[in-house]
Protein backbone atom coordinates (compact mmCIF):
# COMPACT_ATOMS: atom_id res chain seq x y z
CA UNK A 1 0.00 0.00 0.00
CA UNK A 2 2.68 2.44 1.10
CA UNK A 3 5.81 1.43 0.03
CA UNK A 4 8.19 3.38 2.42
CA UNK A 5 5.71 2.21 5.34
CA UNK A 6 6.58 -1.28 4.05
CA UNK A 7 10.53 -0.64 4.33
CA UNK A 8 10.43 1.06 7.67
CA UNK A 9 8.95 -2.15 8.97
CA UNK A 10 11.59 -4.54 7.31
CA UNK A 11 13.93 -1.83 9.36
CA UNK A 12 12.32 -2.79 12.30
CA UNK A 13 12.26 -6.06 12.40
CA UNK A 14 16.43 -6.23 11.82
CA UNK A 15 16.54 -3.52 14.89
CA UNK A 16 14.50 -6.39 16.87
CA UNK A 17 17.01 -9.19 15.60
CA UNK A 18 19.71 -6.85 16.65
CA UNK A 19 17.92 -6.50 20.04
CA UNK A 20 18.94 -9.71 20.32
CA UNK A 21 22.17 -9.63 19.32
CA UNK A 22 25.06 -10.02 22.41
CA UNK A 23 27.35 -8.36 20.70
CA UNK A 24 24.97 -5.46 20.60
CA UNK A 25 23.73 -5.91 24.26
CA UNK A 26 27.31 -5.43 25.26
CA UNK A 27 28.08 -1.91 23.10
CA UNK A 28 25.97 0.27 25.09
CA UNK A 29 26.35 3.07 22.60
CA UNK A 30 25.37 0.88 19.85
CA UNK A 31 22.42 -0.53 22.16
CA UNK A 32 21.37 3.19 22.93
CA UNK A 33 21.19 3.58 19.53
CA UNK A 34 19.67 0.45 17.95
CA UNK A 35 17.12 1.27 20.98
CA UNK A 36 16.30 4.85 19.90
CA UNK A 37 15.63 3.70 16.22
CA UNK A 38 13.72 1.08 17.63
CA UNK A 39 11.37 3.61 18.97
CA UNK A 40 11.05 5.94 16.85
CA UNK A 41 9.73 3.24 14.41
CA UNK A 42 7.51 1.14 16.45
CA UNK A 43 4.30 3.18 15.68
CA UNK A 44 4.88 2.20 12.00
CA UNK A 45 6.11 -1.04 12.29
CA UNK A 46 2.65 -2.04 14.51
CA UNK A 47 0.32 -0.06 12.41
CA UNK A 48 1.62 -2.03 9.27
CA UNK A 49 1.38 -5.31 10.85
CA UNK A 50 -2.22 -4.45 12.12
CA UNK A 51 -2.88 -4.13 8.20
CA UNK A 52 -1.48 -7.40 6.91
CA UNK A 53 -3.52 -8.45 9.98
CA UNK A 54 -6.66 -6.81 8.81
CA UNK A 55 -6.28 -7.86 4.66
CA UNK A 56 -5.60 -11.44 5.53
CA UNK A 57 -8.62 -11.41 8.00
CA UNK A 58 -10.95 -9.93 5.41
CA UNK A 59 -9.76 -12.30 2.65
CA UNK A 60 -11.02 -14.72 4.95
CA UNK A 61 -14.12 -13.62 5.70
CA UNK A 62 -15.06 -12.96 2.08
CA UNK A 63 -14.07 -16.61 1.37
CA UNK A 64 -16.95 -17.57 4.04
CA UNK A 65 -19.42 -15.23 2.74
CA UNK A 66 -18.98 -16.74 -0.82
CA UNK A 67 -18.97 -20.61 0.14
CA UNK A 68 -22.30 -19.75 2.64
CA UNK A 69 -24.70 -22.42 2.62
CA UNK A 70 -27.77 -20.94 4.28
CA UNK A 71 -29.03 -17.16 5.09
CA UNK A 72 -27.95 -16.78 8.66
CA UNK A 73 -24.38 -17.44 7.51
CA UNK A 74 -24.25 -15.18 5.44
CA UNK A 75 -25.59 -12.74 7.61
CA UNK A 76 -23.16 -13.40 9.95
CA UNK A 77 -19.94 -13.58 7.36
CA UNK A 78 -21.50 -10.20 5.95
CA UNK A 79 -21.42 -8.39 9.47
CA UNK A 80 -17.73 -9.71 10.09
CA UNK A 81 -16.85 -8.66 6.93
CA UNK A 82 -18.56 -4.94 7.31
CA UNK A 83 -16.32 -4.79 10.50
CA UNK A 84 -13.41 -5.68 9.04
CA UNK A 85 -13.47 -3.42 6.29
CA UNK A 86 -14.45 -0.42 8.82
CA UNK A 87 -11.72 -0.88 10.85
CA UNK A 88 -9.33 -1.11 7.27
CA UNK A 89 -10.62 1.99 6.40
CA UNK A 90 -9.77 3.43 9.84
CA UNK A 91 -6.29 2.29 9.99
CA UNK A 92 -5.62 3.14 6.13
CA UNK A 93 -6.14 7.05 6.88
CA UNK A 94 -3.38 6.66 10.04
CA UNK A 95 -1.35 4.75 7.48
CA UNK A 96 -1.77 7.60 4.78
CA UNK A 97 -1.05 10.10 7.97
CA UNK A 98 2.17 8.13 8.33
CA UNK A 99 3.70 7.97 5.26
CA UNK A 100 2.84 11.78 4.57
CA UNK A 101 4.86 12.54 7.40
CA UNK A 102 8.01 11.96 5.86
CA UNK A 103 10.94 11.11 7.79
CA UNK A 104 9.85 13.41 11.23
CA UNK A 105 7.15 10.84 12.43
CA UNK A 106 9.62 8.93 13.23
CA UNK A 107 12.44 11.11 15.18
CA UNK A 108 11.69 11.48 18.59
CA UNK A 109 14.68 13.78 19.68
CA UNK A 110 15.21 17.56 18.84
CA UNK A 111 17.72 20.90 19.69
CA UNK A 112 16.22 24.03 19.74
CA UNK A 113 18.28 27.53 19.41
CA UNK A 114 16.64 30.76 20.16
CA UNK A 115 18.50 33.93 19.68
CA UNK A 116 17.28 37.35 20.79
CA UNK A 117 17.21 39.87 17.28
CA UNK A 118 16.64 43.20 16.67
CA UNK A 119 14.81 45.22 19.60
CA UNK A 120 17.80 45.22 22.28
CA UNK A 121 16.42 44.03 25.68
CA UNK A 122 12.81 44.05 24.97
CA UNK A 123 14.32 41.11 22.41
CA UNK A 124 16.14 39.17 24.82
CA UNK A 125 13.07 39.15 26.83
CA UNK A 126 10.80 38.03 24.46
CA UNK A 127 13.22 35.29 23.82
CA UNK A 128 12.69 34.41 27.17
CA UNK A 129 9.38 34.09 26.40
CA UNK A 130 9.25 31.57 23.73
CA UNK A 131 11.78 29.43 26.10
CA UNK A 132 9.02 29.43 28.46
CA UNK A 133 6.57 28.54 26.24
CA UNK A 134 7.74 25.64 24.54
CA UNK A 135 8.91 24.89 28.01
CA UNK A 136 5.11 24.71 28.96
CA UNK A 137 4.11 22.70 25.80
CA UNK A 138 6.97 19.98 26.73
CA UNK A 139 5.78 19.81 29.97
CA UNK A 140 1.92 19.30 28.85
CA UNK A 141 3.29 16.66 26.44
CA UNK A 142 4.86 14.75 28.82
CA UNK A 143 8.48 15.10 26.97
CA UNK A 144 11.52 15.92 29.06
CA UNK A 145 13.77 18.75 28.23
CA UNK A 146 17.63 19.78 29.02
CA UNK A 147 19.43 23.13 28.33
CA UNK A 148 22.64 22.74 26.94
CA UNK A 149 23.71 26.09 26.53
CA UNK A 150 22.41 29.61 27.60
CA UNK A 151 23.66 33.54 27.69
CA UNK A 152 21.24 35.26 30.28
CA UNK A 153 20.66 39.04 29.70
CA UNK A 154 20.74 41.77 32.10
CA UNK A 155 17.24 42.46 32.35
CA UNK A 156 16.15 38.63 31.85
CA UNK A 157 15.54 36.73 29.20
CA UNK A 158 17.88 35.50 27.10
CA UNK A 159 20.89 36.64 24.35
CA UNK A 160 20.31 33.19 23.47
CA UNK A 161 19.69 29.63 24.81
CA UNK A 162 19.92 26.20 23.75
CA UNK A 163 18.24 22.93 24.76
CA UNK A 164 17.52 19.62 23.64
CA UNK A 165 13.93 17.78 23.81
CA UNK A 166 13.11 14.12 23.93
CA UNK A 167 10.20 12.03 23.72
CA UNK A 168 7.99 10.52 21.25
CA UNK A 169 6.48 12.92 18.40
CA UNK A 170 8.61 15.73 19.69
CA UNK A 171 10.68 16.83 16.52
CA UNK A 172 7.12 16.10 14.15
CA UNK A 173 5.20 18.74 16.58
CA UNK A 174 8.12 21.03 16.41
CA UNK A 175 9.72 20.81 13.43
CA UNK A 176 8.03 23.86 12.02
CA UNK A 177 8.45 26.51 14.75
CA UNK A 178 12.09 27.31 13.16
CA UNK A 179 12.13 31.01 11.54
CA UNK A 180 11.53 34.36 12.73
CA UNK A 181 9.51 35.28 15.42
CA UNK A 182 8.20 38.89 15.98
CA UNK A 183 6.78 40.25 19.13
CA UNK A 184 4.66 43.31 19.10
CA UNK A 185 3.76 45.16 22.10
CA UNK A 186 4.51 48.06 24.71
CA UNK A 187 7.66 46.99 27.00
CA UNK A 188 8.01 47.64 30.76
CA UNK A 189 10.45 49.72 30.22
CA UNK A 190 8.36 52.38 28.16
CA UNK A 191 7.08 55.35 29.81
CA UNK A 192 5.34 56.93 26.60
CA UNK A 193 2.96 53.60 25.83
CA UNK A 194 4.17 53.17 22.57
CA UNK A 195 4.24 49.56 20.87
CA UNK A 196 7.98 48.51 20.14
CA UNK A 197 8.49 45.29 17.92
CA UNK A 198 11.04 43.22 18.91
CA UNK A 199 12.54 40.00 16.81
CA UNK A 200 13.79 36.15 17.92
CA UNK A 201 15.05 33.81 15.90
CA UNK A 202 14.50 29.49 16.17
CA UNK A 203 16.06 26.71 15.09
CA UNK A 204 14.97 23.31 15.40
CA UNK A 205 17.11 20.55 14.72
CA UNK A 206 16.64 17.12 14.80
CA UNK A 207 18.90 15.22 17.09
CA UNK A 208 21.60 13.13 15.45
CA UNK A 209 23.11 9.94 16.90
CA UNK A 210 26.77 9.14 16.44
CA UNK A 211 25.77 6.08 14.12
CA UNK A 212 24.33 9.15 11.77
CA UNK A 213 26.93 11.72 12.06
CA UNK A 214 30.22 9.94 13.01
CA UNK A 215 32.76 12.60 13.09
CA UNK A 216 36.60 11.88 13.46
CA UNK A 217 39.09 13.37 16.19
CA UNK A 218 41.10 15.27 13.34
CA UNK A 219 37.84 16.98 11.91
CA UNK A 220 37.75 18.80 15.74
CA UNK A 221 39.22 21.76 16.34
CA UNK A 222 38.56 22.00 20.90
CA UNK A 223 38.98 25.35 22.22
CA UNK A 224 38.69 25.85 26.12
CA UNK A 225 37.54 28.70 28.01
CA UNK A 226 36.56 30.47 31.21
CA UNK A 227 32.71 30.67 31.44
CA UNK A 228 31.32 33.63 31.62
CA UNK A 229 27.95 35.52 33.49
CA UNK A 230 25.45 38.44 32.76
CA UNK A 231 27.52 41.37 32.37
CA UNK A 232 30.96 39.66 31.92
CA UNK A 233 31.12 38.36 35.09
CA UNK A 234 33.20 34.83 35.73
CA UNK A 235 31.19 32.16 36.47
CA UNK A 236 33.96 30.18 38.03
CA UNK A 237 37.90 30.51 37.76
CA UNK A 238 38.37 27.03 35.93
CA UNK A 239 38.47 27.12 31.91
CA UNK A 240 35.49 25.00 32.26
CA UNK A 241 33.77 26.46 28.98
CA UNK A 242 33.77 24.47 25.75
CA UNK A 243 33.94 25.77 22.01
CA UNK A 244 34.17 23.18 19.27
CA UNK A 245 34.45 23.38 15.47
CA UNK A 246 34.16 21.26 13.05
CA UNK A 247 36.81 22.19 10.49
CA UNK A 248 35.28 20.29 7.24
CA UNK A 249 32.44 22.34 7.64
CA UNK A 250 33.04 24.98 9.92
CA UNK A 251 29.98 24.87 11.94
CA UNK A 252 30.48 25.61 15.62
CA UNK A 253 28.89 24.59 18.73
CA UNK A 254 29.75 25.41 21.96
CA UNK A 255 28.63 24.98 26.44
CA UNK A 256 29.35 26.64 29.40
CA UNK A 257 26.24 25.78 31.33
CA UNK A 258 27.74 23.23 33.20
CA UNK A 259 31.19 23.39 35.65
CA UNK A 260 32.57 20.10 33.74
CA UNK A 261 34.65 21.33 31.01
CA UNK A 262 33.65 17.10 30.40
CA UNK A 263 30.14 17.72 30.40
CA UNK A 264 29.74 20.86 28.76
CA UNK A 265 32.15 19.15 25.86
CA UNK A 266 29.59 16.36 25.73
CA UNK A 267 26.91 18.58 25.23
CA UNK A 268 28.94 20.62 22.91
CA UNK A 269 29.07 17.57 21.13
CA UNK A 270 25.09 16.72 20.82
CA UNK A 271 24.58 20.49 19.69
CA UNK A 272 27.43 20.03 16.73
CA UNK A 273 25.98 16.78 15.10
CA UNK A 274 22.89 17.75 15.28
CA UNK A 275 23.86 21.26 12.93
CA UNK A 276 25.66 18.90 11.01
CA UNK A 277 22.53 16.50 10.38
CA UNK A 278 20.58 19.65 9.74
CA UNK A 279 22.78 21.23 7.13
CA UNK A 280 22.68 18.02 5.34
CA UNK A 281 19.50 17.51 5.39
CA UNK A 282 18.62 21.09 4.02
CA UNK A 283 21.17 20.30 1.33
CA UNK A 284 19.73 17.17 0.42
CA UNK A 285 15.85 19.17 0.61
CA UNK A 286 17.31 21.67 -1.65
CA UNK A 287 18.06 19.24 -3.82
CA UNK A 288 14.36 17.18 -4.36
CA UNK A 289 12.76 20.85 -4.01
CA UNK A 290 11.36 19.86 -7.73
CA UNK A 291 9.75 16.74 -6.60
CA UNK A 292 8.53 18.84 -3.57
CA UNK A 293 8.34 21.50 -1.60
CA UNK A 294 6.42 22.47 1.22
CA UNK A 295 4.59 26.18 1.46
CA UNK A 296 5.04 26.21 5.35
CA UNK A 297 8.51 27.18 4.58
CA UNK A 298 12.35 26.68 4.73
CA UNK A 299 12.76 26.67 8.20
CA UNK A 300 15.48 29.41 7.71
CA UNK A 301 16.16 31.72 10.58
CA UNK A 302 15.77 34.58 8.17
CA UNK A 303 12.48 33.71 7.20
CA UNK A 304 9.75 35.51 9.31
CA UNK A 305 7.30 33.18 10.12
CA UNK A 306 4.57 34.21 13.07
CA UNK A 307 3.88 37.80 14.66
CA UNK A 308 2.67 37.71 18.02
CA UNK A 309 0.64 40.48 18.57
CA UNK A 310 -0.18 41.72 22.39
CA UNK A 311 -2.48 44.93 21.86
CA UNK A 312 -4.44 42.83 19.57
CA UNK A 313 -4.56 39.48 20.94
CA UNK A 314 -3.43 37.95 18.24
CA UNK A 315 -0.66 35.42 17.23
CA UNK A 316 -0.65 35.48 12.84
CA UNK A 317 1.55 32.21 11.47
CA UNK A 318 2.37 34.30 7.99
CA UNK A 319 3.07 30.54 6.32
CA UNK A 320 -0.81 29.67 6.39
CA UNK A 321 -2.44 32.86 6.72
CA UNK A 322 -3.64 31.54 10.19
CA UNK A 323 -4.74 34.04 12.78
CA UNK A 324 -5.57 33.20 16.55
CA UNK A 325 -7.02 35.84 19.19
CA UNK A 326 -5.55 33.25 21.68
CA UNK A 327 -2.07 35.22 22.26
CA UNK A 328 -2.76 34.65 26.17
CA UNK A 329 -3.34 30.98 25.62
CA UNK A 330 -0.35 29.99 23.04
CA UNK A 331 2.35 31.93 24.92
CA UNK A 332 1.51 30.12 28.38
CA UNK A 333 2.16 26.88 26.04
CA UNK A 334 -1.07 25.72 24.44
CA UNK A 335 0.29 25.41 21.24
CA UNK A 336 -2.01 22.57 20.48
CA UNK A 337 -3.97 24.51 17.64
CA UNK A 338 -0.98 25.69 15.99
CA UNK A 339 0.97 22.43 15.71
CA UNK A 340 -2.48 20.93 14.45
CA UNK A 341 -3.30 23.79 11.71
CA UNK A 342 0.65 23.15 10.83
CA UNK A 343 1.12 19.79 10.42
CA UNK A 344 -2.49 19.39 8.41
CA UNK A 345 -1.43 22.01 5.99
CA UNK A 346 2.03 20.19 5.47
CA UNK A 347 0.11 16.60 5.29
CA UNK A 348 -2.19 18.43 2.69
CA UNK A 349 1.03 19.66 0.51
CA UNK A 350 2.40 16.45 0.94
CA UNK A 351 -0.58 15.02 -0.73
CA UNK A 352 -0.51 17.08 -3.51
CA UNK A 353 3.04 16.40 -4.20
CA UNK A 354 2.42 12.74 -4.89
CA UNK A 355 1.25 10.79 -1.14
CA UNK A 356 4.78 10.02 0.18
CA UNK A 357 8.11 12.02 0.78
CA UNK A 358 10.44 11.48 -1.78
CA UNK A 359 13.98 9.35 -0.45
CA UNK A 360 16.68 11.04 -0.64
Amino acid sequence: MFPSLETKLKRFEELEQQLQDPDVLANIDKLLAVQREYGGLKKIAESVRESHRLESEIAAAREMLEGAADAETREYAQAELDELQAKFTALETELEDLATSGESITRGGLIMEIRAGTGGDEAALFAGDLFNMYSHWVETRGWKMEVLDSSPSDMGGFKEVTFSVTGEGAYHELQFESGGHRVQRVPETESQGRIHTSAATVAVMPEASEVEINIGPDDLQIDTMRAGGPGGQKVNKTESAVRITHLPTGIIAKCQDEKSQHKNRAKAMRVLRSRILEQKQREAAEKRAEARRTLIGSGDRSERIRTYNFPQGRVTDHRIGLTLYKLDQIVQGNLGELVKQLLEFDRQERLKGGGEEPTS
